[in-house]
């Protein structure tokens, strides 16, 4: 699966790099494993595999 899949099929915003907050704990998308997200939360050296809607927070855009 793809960002582009995930994307489209959830309706989320989900990019490489974005910063994200998960049941409360941020992190940053480093990898899209399947139709999952993978989250590498602050502080921690492994890749968490979370669904893309669920309690999930994307951060918004950053203004110009």
């Amino acid at each position: 699966m793809s960002a582009e899949y995930v994307r489209r099929c959830y309706g989320v915003s989900a990019k490489r790099g974005m910063r994200v907050t998960v049941e409360g704990r941020p992190g940053v998308i480093v990898s899209f494993p399947g139709q999952y997200i993978g989250v590498r939360f602050d502080g921690e050296k492994i890749t968490s595999r979370c669904h893309p809607t669920w309690e999930v927070e994307y951060e918004p855009k950053e203004k110009p």
